[in-house]
């Protein structure tokens, strides 16, 4: 078997084996589409107060200056749909935070991943990225043939639906690259559109950031929620999941197989009232390795006041 054939291989059985349930493999160049659309993004403001997505152009455009060498990008997804579900009138929290800090999780099997490569094929040279570097992530995996990318921003592969973590990595080496994913399944539905309680989503698959629930309940450091926004949150404090749960290609999901995003008890059972008790101590121990931790105590006390004043 030819040695690019069976790296190949190798990466692909590797990924499998530490619990990855896709992998896409694309070569590595510069995105030069992409990197007119993320212009034009930020030229209108739509990251809001996230500044640091103004950084680092060059690297989120082309792999090879992020990772000097690089001649392929590895996509893997990782399943995180919850087999079980919160109280619907309990404070909301986003699907992908009811578990393990994901960064935490991925950053694991990425370094065992690479071990695993240089032990295996020898010595190459790369990194990994869970959401954690200038890496356009969705775009990779369409390049590696996983899916496409949805008019809510999120992607989609046909099997599972679109509640997947997207982790990269990034090798100076050469592997057989998939075949890209060109087709658009999204067709003529604008269900993520109509439903999203903040018109956050346009009707040309651009998201308004500066709109999205998850950005002010997770990335707003202010510690005031703007008024207009007043009665569009429901009842979540932490992200949201309303364009992935209206979706009708996640009626494909499957519950996760990785234990490590099992829901933490308390979000599941919190009440309105516990949520409100809770000190500040009981928080840095309770979510100590949870995506909440994000949002610090503050910033929760903060998100459920503004859903109930």
């Amino acid at each position: 078997m030819p040695t690019i054939e069976k790296n190949t291989q190798f990466i692909k059985t590797t990924a499998k084996s530490l619990g990855f349930d896709y992998c896409g493999i694309a070569k590595a160049q510069q995105l030069e589409d992409d990197a007119k659309r993320l212009e034009r993004w930020l030229m209108q403001g739509m990251h809001g107060s996230m500044h640091y997505m103004e950084n680092y152009f060059d690297r989120r455009i082309d792999p090879r200056i992020l990772v000097p060498g690089a001649r392929s990008v590895t996509t893997l997804l990782l399943n995180y749909f919850p087999s079980q579900q919160q109280n619907e009138d309990a404070p909301q929290v986003s699907k992908y935070a009811l578990g393990k800090d994901y960064h935490e999780v991925i950053r694991n099997k990425l370094k065992i991943f690479m071990q695993m490569i240089q032990e295996n094929i020898g010595e190459v040279h790369g990194r990994g990225f869970a959401d954690s570097a200038p890496v356009l992530e969705k775009s990779w995996a369409m390049k590696g043939g996983l899916g496409w990318i949805a008019k809510n921003g999120n992607l989609i592969t046909r099997k599972n639906g679109s509640f997947f973590f997207i982790a990269t990595l990034i090798l100076d080496l050469e592997l057989e690259y998939d075949d890209p994913f060109i087709k658009d399944y999204c067709g003529s539905c604008t269900r993520c559109i109509d439903h999203c309680p903040t018109d956050a989503i346009l009707d040309n698959k651009v998201i308004d950031g500066s709109k999205c629930i998850s950005y002010f309940t997770i990335e707003l450091k202010d510690m005031l929620i703007p008024e207009n926004m007043k009665g569009k949150f429901g009842n979540r404090i932490f992200g949201c999941d309303v364009c992935q749960d209206v979706c009708p290609w996640n009626r494909f999901s499957q519950p996760t197989k990785e234990n490590e995003f099992t829901a933490l008890p308390e979000i599941l059972n919190f009440s309105t009232n516990d949520w409100e008790e809770l000190t500040e101590e009981s928080f840095n121990v309770i979510f100590k390795d949870s995506p909440l931790k994000r949002s610090k105590y503050a910033g929760i006390k903060r998100n459920l006041k503004f859903i109930h004043p």
